[in-house]
């Protein structure tokens, strides 16, 4: 199917009706379309977790609701919308998700009314898996593992032992959700799907980089802590080896279906001596009789770990590096943020460069006069470029920061025909 359906058209027009804008826009970017969420909901929702005056539970009900639907686009897109104000919406959205005692409950979901629904369910069940482990996360440590500060003196480098063994484990759950999807190239065969992939690409890069920083911190400490810290340290070092695997694979299956290949970071192990060290020092602790390396030897086979998953580090950080940049260059061009017929207490046109202001109900929303971008979602420009100025709120915790766009001077102003023309279109 392609398009929006009847049932679409009729949705959103009942939205309007009620004046329910944020119902609206989440139906809007849950079509029945089978491509991504489009850009421009996507930012009007993104825009919505920063209002203090939008209700969070509201936001996150709805799309809930669209989880109910018997089609798998309008559900998987749901999934998506979900995922994608979890990585770029105000935090607040992730804290109410975890709060709450249940999420997606679709372990039997199953379209089997339409073209490729059968297969497409099975990754929407793991999707949501994720989804819900993720949320699980926030709710034990209280921090988005793909956001946290890392670096020598990131959380993860500086955390000491007994709560670096206790949060490793959790890391892991929620990579091994995500790695669960197991979706290989031949079976991301529409936008939907590539849409998702990306945001779990994505997410992979950030949580491995925070997962492989924690591992670099316990093998530091390994050797001075006590017999059981060890045994849990083992294990947790064995897992990690283990998902290093893994992740290669579902890196690899990136690159099949056109992720650069500079984009793909470079997973270097550590040498395989390491973990017979490690091995050998949990025995001497247990008393048993073996040969133990040497301390000199032993030290330089931890420093050669070390320098091996930190150079694996550097390759995670700079892939989250390039992408800030294009994100960067991309938010230099942006267009209007939808408005889903919210009515306007009084409309003033205040010239400033080449940019009009409007007075809306919740404060002053900038509209750059600049061309309007390509706002087709797919495989790679799933990520908010628009930042309105909104005088009102300011968030602190956006994850990129708050980097104001560039205006087009070359572009001339608009008549007030051509304002009021854009405030009341409100296309799909």
């Amino acid at each position: 199917m392609s398009g929006q359906s009847i049932t679409d058209r009729i949705a959103a027009a009942q939205h309007s009706m009620t004046g329910s804008a944020i119902s609206k826009a989440v139906c809007k970017a849950t079509t029945h379309e089978v491509s991504g969420p489009k850009k421009k909901h996507l930012d009007y929702l993104i825009h919505c977790t920063n209002e203090l005056n939008v209700s969070v539970p509201h936001l996150a009900d709805t799309l809930f609701e669209r989880t109910a639907n018997n089609s798998w686009v309008v559900v998987f897109k749901a999934l998506i919308t979900t995922h994608h104000l979890m990585m770029y919406g105000n935090e607040r959205l992730i804290q109410y998700l975890a709060s709450r005692n249940t999420l997606f409950n679709l372990n039997n979901f199953l379209d089997k009314g339409a073209l490729q629904g059968y297969d497409m369910s099975t990754f929407i069940r793991r999707y949501s898996r994720y989804l819900n482990e993720k949320a699980m996360s926030y709710r034990l440590v209280a921090v988005d593992f793909t956001k946290m500060k890392r670096g020598v003196d990131g959380v993860m480098r500086t955390m000491n032992v007994e709560k670096l063994i206790k949060t490793l484990p959790i890391i892991q759950n929620q990579l091994d959700a995500l790695l669960d999807f197991q979706a290989n190239s031949n079976e991301l065969t529409n936008g939907v799907i590539n849409s998702a992939f990306m945001l779990l690409f994505k997410d992979s890069i950030r949580l491995f980089a925070a997962y492989n920083e924690g591992v670099i911190n316990m093998l530091e400490k390994y050797f001075d802590m006590k017999k059981n810290q060890c045994k849990d340290a083992l294990e947790i070092y064995k897992t990690f080896l283990n998902r290093m695997t893994k992740l290669s694979e579902f890196l690899k299956v990136a690159e099949q279906v056109g992720i650069d290949q500079g984009d793909i970071p470079d997973l270097t192990q550590a040498p395989s001596s390491l973990l017979e060290a490690l091995e050998q020092h949990l025995a001497s602790l247990e008393g048993r009789k073996i040969k133990e390396l040497s301390t000199a030897t032993r030290a330089s086979t931890l420093s050669s770990a070390v320098s091996s998953l930190s150079s694996t580090g550097i390759s995670l950080s700079r892939m989250d590096e390039k992408e800030d940049d294009n994100r960067l260059k991309v938010r230099r061009v942006h267009s209007p943020l939808p408005l889903y017929s919210i009515f306007l207490r009084q409309t003033s046109m205040r010239r400033c460069g080449t940019t009009w202001s409007f007075i809306s109900v919740s404060g002053v929303f900038s509209f750059s006069t600049c061309s309007v971008p390509n706002l087709t979602s797919d495989l790679f420009n799933l990520q908010p470029t628009f930042n309105p100025h909104i005088h009102t709120v300011q968030s602190n915790n956006n994850a990129w920061g708050d980097i104001q766009p560039q205006t087009n001077t070359h572009t001339p102003p608009y008549t007030q025909t051509h304002i009021s023309t854009q405030i009341n279109s409100d296309s799909c």
